[in-house]
């Protein structure tokens, strides 16, 4: 897989450079999203853990991905303007787990 850098914007108020990229993934399936993180970590010079992949479109039948992702400066400001389930994507952060709570007993009425 090779991942081209399509665009680069820096973003001084939340901390982050934004990346367009395009994935050129021939005779493989669409990459994971850990493989882009690590390919887009060395291709930034950034750690892993700073880089956020938001998005990956691949169409039908092509060998191209094209993405958005976001490399922040510390991951401290990853950790704070990040939506939960985009850490949880990346595997920044463990998913919650909802405990259902029993139902209630149905009420029994007596018979008048």
């Amino acid at each position: 897989m090779e991942i081209e850098i399509v665009a680069k914007e820096e973003n001084e108020v939340l901390d982050r450079v934004e990346v367009r990229f395009k994935a050129v993934h021939t005779k493989e399936g669409t990459p994971k999203r850990e493989d882009v993180r690590q390919k887009l970590a060395s291709l930034m010079k950034a750690p892993a853990e700073r880089v956020i992949v938001d998005s990956m479109d691949s169409e039908f039948g092509k060998t191209e991905t094209f993405g958005y992702a976001k490399v922040y400066k510390t991951k401290e400001a990853a950790m704070k303007f990040e939506r939960e389930h985009v850490l949880v994507r990346n595997k920044l952060k463990e998913k919650k787990k909802v405990e259902k709570k029993a139902p209630a007993p149905a009420k029994v009425e007596k018979p008048r």
